[in-house]
């Protein structure tokens, strides 16, 4: 790795640390920066994903003010992120490159169309009387699970899918979802991250310069992202999809 390649790799991992704790999908910047820089897509793929590691982290311990009270809530939805990262991890290895990659435009149009309606549906939901509350923990977890997965293989735009589900089944406040959102991406990363780090190539180099800067991008992020007004914080995730998608496209 040159010093150019490694300067490169850093300032991509700041901006990816940066705007996965706002919102999500900072993980295209590093990859296709990898990419981009002629490293095989596996290698970039993997690697990227344990030196997002730290910025999760760090993201997440940024937001920890808005994480008070959410313990009960995270102790039920943190292992089906964990379970989740776990499969999607083992797929990426086992099934033909591409298999998921298939989807990924799709899912991104869902997760911003959701994201769109979500304070509609939300109130249509959680503001309905009669409805069987009990129904939605179950729901959500089995959708967090399935996000899982998606994060353990690839992760682009993990984050918003994450916020457009929280928002539609958790009536709280959309600062505090972020938070709930960053740790349970982080759990996805920790669990993927132990299973290629067993299971295959990793090079640490591109790591080390990517959790370089990811981890100073997740306190940034975290710094901006709370100060954000709850209809300006959905703008920004629409803009960051939008563009996510036209990167994939």
């Amino acid at each position: 790795m040159t010093l150019t390649h490694a300067l490169l790799i850093v300032l991509a991992g700041l901006g990816a640390g940066t705007i996965n704790a706002v919102v999500g999908s900072g993980s295209l910047i590093t990859y296709t920066t990898l990419i981009s820089l002629g490293y095989p897509p596996i290698l970039a793929n993997v690697s990227n994903n344990i030196g997002l590691v730290p910025g999760a982290l760090s993201g997440a311990y940024g937001y920890r003010r808005e994480l008070k009270g959410q313990r009960e809530r995270l102790i039920r939805l943190v292992p089906a992120s964990l379970l989740g990262g776990l499969t999607g991890s083992v797929l990426l290895l086992v099934l033909p490159s591409g298999v998921f990659r298939r989807v990924v435009v799709v899912l991104i149009v869902v997760a911003l169309a959701l994201v769109v309606v979500q304070p509609w549906i939300a109130r249509r939901i959680l503001g309905r009387d009669g409805i069987d509350r009990t129904r939605l923990g179950p729901m959500l977890m089995v959708l967090v699970y399935a996000v899982g997965i998606y994060g353990g293989y690839f992760g682009a735009a993990q984050g918003i899918v994450l916020i457009a589900f929280l928002g539609i089944f958790i009536a709280d406040d959309l600062q505090r979802l972020n938070g709930c959102k960053n740790v349970l991406a982080m759990a996805v990363n920790l669990m993927a991250s132990f299973v290629f780090v067993l299971s295959t190539h990793v090079d640490w180099k591109i790591v080390a310069a990517i959790a370089t800067g990811s981890a100073v991008g997740g306190q940034l992020g975290a710094t901006v992202g709370r100060r954000l007004d709850p209809r300006a914080l959905r703008a920004v995730i629409v803009v960051v999809g939008v563009t996510a998608l036209v990167k994939l496209l």
